[in-house]
């Protein structure tokens, strides 16, 4: 259409010359003591030619005035091009684990004087996965913290690089300037104080946290399930004495106790604290409730308050579960404490042949020394330790 428009302007021109070459008529100049007559046509030729010469020239000086405008904008944009390719360069070797390249790329894109807070973090990231501390630091003493984003950034760096190296106090010391500028509340910081306060063996803090990030739905019931479990196990063998134990095993959310980890290791406390009548009955009723062979194994180990009651307990979940190695472990041991010989013997016998262990061998050996059968013991032992 552009062409069309063109043809026919040229046409259109071609026409109105040769009309004008017709016409006689002239234009006369006078400027005394000069006198210029020229033809009409010559007139308006030279005319459009002056116009025409003009706007070139008006074109031209324009073009050399905005000449200096032109090259900053195509350095410029030259910068911007080599800027975008850089940092392209940097993430991709940043995330693919290339943590050299990302640390080269990211100390010329420093020297560009582009995102500098944003490529120290990366280059001061990769020099400390490559264990290069020293200039970890360094690049980390460049940041200039321009805005409150860039301290957040470099705080939170700085907590990860102290958490990766296992000083939580340093990490909860850099928590606290964080919430001190009042950006705690995300996910993040709140990750890595978690991370921090399991560390440091503060698991009331931990629980606490758990608490505060299901109710903001960023964390998964899956996730902080076994983490609560942990703290509360944790708390458990933390525990001094008896008194103490069983205060803390009454602050435990009733689901919680349920759980057959958390039941095993109160279990284990109470023996060790001296409260075997206490774990017999917390085993027993986590056995009646649901049946599990860790807890089955513990119950062999109480040696506290009525054994025979405790056998005839054992015996009845016996009938339910017969193949059961860890149940007849127990009643082994039972039986073996309460100087049964003849039904230790038979229950020891029953279990290491569904499932030879070293407890159950080693408890044979223990019988037969005190049998006085030397050899057996030997023997027994032996085979215990091959399987220790």
């Amino acid at each position: 259409m552009k062409y069309l428009l063109w043809v026919l302007g040229l046409f259109a021109a071609a026409v109105a010359f040769g009309i004008a070459s017709q016409n006689s008529a002239y234009v006369l100049v006078v400027y005394p003591p000069y006198r210029i007559e020229l033809s009409f046509t010559l007139f308006v030729a030279s005319l459009l030619m002056v116009l025409l010469g003009g706007y070139a020239l008006l074109r031209f000086v324009g073009q050399v005035l905005s000449l200096p405008s032109y090259v900053r904008k195509f350095r410029q944009n030259r910068l911007n091009a080599k800027s975008q390719k850089l940092q392209q360069e940097i993430l991709t070797a940043f995330f693919e684990g290339r943590y050299i390249d990302a640390e080269k790329a990211a100390g010329k894109a420093i020297k560009l004087g582009e995102f500098p807070s944003l490529y120290s973090i990366i280059a001061a990231r990769s020099a400390h996965e490559l264990k290069e501390y020293g200039k970890r630091d360094a690049y980390m003493a460049t940041i200039d913290e321009r805005t409150a984003g860039d301290t957040t950034l470099r705080l939170m760096t700085a907590t990860k690089f102290m958490l990766d190296q296992h000083d939580p106090h340093g990490a909860l010391k850099t928590l606290q300037a964080l919430k001190d500028g009042g950006s705690d509340k995300h996910l993040g910081a709140m990750t890595m104080e978690l991370k921090a306060q399991q560390q440091t063996g503060n698991w009331d803090a931990v629980l606490k946290l758990l608490d505060q990030m299901e109710k903001r739905g960023s964390m998964d019931e899956a996730v902080a399930t076994p983490l609560r479990q942990q703290a509360w196990m944790e708390k458990i063998n933390n525990r001094q004495d008896l008194a103490d134990l069983q205060a803390c095993l009454k602050s435990i959310p009733s689901a919680i106790k349920r759980q057959s980890k958390i039941v095993a290791t109160a279990a284990r406390a109470l023996i060790k604290h001296n409260g075997c009548n206490l774990a017999q009955q917390l085993i027993a009723d986590s056995l009646n409730s649901q049946w599990n062979s860790e807890l089955v194994a513990l119950y062999g180990d109480c040696h506290e308050g009525d054994a025979i009651a405790q056998i005839q307990q054992a015996e009845k979940w016996l009938l339910l579960h017969q193949k059961e190695a860890e149940l007849l472990l127990a009643l082994g041991k039972l039986c073996l404490h309460q100087k049964l010989w003849g039904k230790a013997q038979n229950y020891l016998d029953a279990s290491v042949s569904l499932k030879p262990s070293y407890e159950a061998f080693s408890t044979l050996g223990k019988m037969a020394e005190s049998l006085g059968k030397s050899d057996d013991a030997k023997r027994y032992l032996q085979r215990a330790m091959k399987l220790k």
